[in-house]
């Protein structure tokens, strides 16, 4: 048995359509059981990285291995451990969602003994087996339609699974199911998948990959991005009290502690203040004590505001993006 170090090993990895780069120099590494999230603005290159891995497209330049293996050299080899989920999951309609899985086991080399119980448990996995196991697949809704795509993904029981956008389309209801089956392969198997919904990439995802015009611009845990790329903490407090007191009242606390935001008063006369300061500074106690003991505030409550991975991927991208204006502008 052939023994590696990362599921997904990818070194200065470049496609070029013609004259355009759409992925340029991309290193990154995958761990067994490790659950990634892929980000970037439309057009930055995910779609194109995961097919190449896949071996669905050929690299212009650079080496991606599978388990080992390079995706260049051996690409059916590749594809027996790998389940691929495309964005838009094109199925076969006319076909019975249990037909089609059978169908999918017996092509994917999953042993003949084996087809009937594993697609009967990936049925359960994806909540198939109640309401979807007999009915055509044209007449399933886009939410039952993402399942089979996701059962068909993990059907061959392979090493990583890649997943293109598994939440699209959904309901609330079915991104949380969603996101449990996710959480049921990891460990088992390693999972790269991209999303537009930065929250469930946040909750989901070990380590989170931002790619910007065709560059990894960021790596990391969604704490390490925050303490990399966000240079302010915010504080809300819910205050009584004049406006035009509150900086005086601030620079008690400290004098880099500034308001960026101040709301209307609610029918008992509180509002919402944001206050911003240097990140790093930690200073809710004594934002506390201030305005509990300032003669003309009256406190309600103080909360501080954890920069979610949406700020994240503004503050990365913005920040990729000003880098190619400085080197694209023209020298005065």
């Amino acid at each position: 048995m052939k023994t590696f170090e990362y599921s997904i090993d990818v070194r200065d990895l470049t496609k070029c359509y013609g004259q355009v780069q759409a992925i340029k120099d991309v290193s990154f590494t995958v761990s067994k059981g490790e659950v990634i999230g892929l980000l970037g603005p439309n057009g930055a290159g995910k779609s194109t990285t995961m097919r190449v891995l896949c071996g669905l497209l050929p690299a212009s330049s650079g080496e991606a291995y599978i388990c080992g293996t390079s995706v260049a050299r051996y690409p059916e080899e590749i594809k027996q451990h790998v389940g691929y989920m495309l964005e838009n999951n094109p199925l076969p309609e006319d076909l019975r969602v249990l037909e089609y899985l059978r169908l999918r086991a017996r092509l994917k080399g999953v042993l003949p003994r084996r087809i009937k119980p594993r697609v009967d448990e990936v049925m359960d996995l994806c909540d198939l087996n109640r309401t979807a196991r007999y009915k055509l697949i044209g007449r399933l809704s886009k939410g039952y339609q993402q399942r089979i795509g996701i059962a068909d993904a993990i059907l061959a029981e392979p090493d990583v699974v890649i997943m293109d956008e598994p939440t699209i389309g959904l309901d609330p209801y079915q991104i949380a199911s969603t996101r449990e089956l996710i959480e049921t392969l990891r460990g088992k198997m390693s999972v790269m998948l991209s999303s537009h919904i930065l929250t469930e990439i946040e909750l989901s995802c070990d380590r989170v990959l931002i790619i910007n015009q065709g560059h990894i611009v960021a790596d990391g845990t969604p704490n390490e991005l925050r303490a990399a790329f966000i240079s302010t903490v915010t504080y809300k407090l819910s205050v009584k009290g004049p406006k035009n007191f509150l900086e005086a009242a601030l620079a008690k606390v400290d004098s880099q502690l500034t308001v960026v935001a101040c709301g209307e008063p609610d029918g008992e006369g509180f509002y919402e203040v944001r206050v911003e300061g240097p990140r790093g500074m930690d200073k809710g106690a004594d934002l506390i004590r201030i305005f509990t003991e300032h003669p003309h505030f009256s406190l309600k409550a103080a909360n501080l505001v954890e920069p979610n991975l949406e700020a994240v991927f503004m503050a990365v991208t913005k920040r990729s993006w000003d880098r190619v204006v400085d080197v694209t502008a023209p020298r005065q």
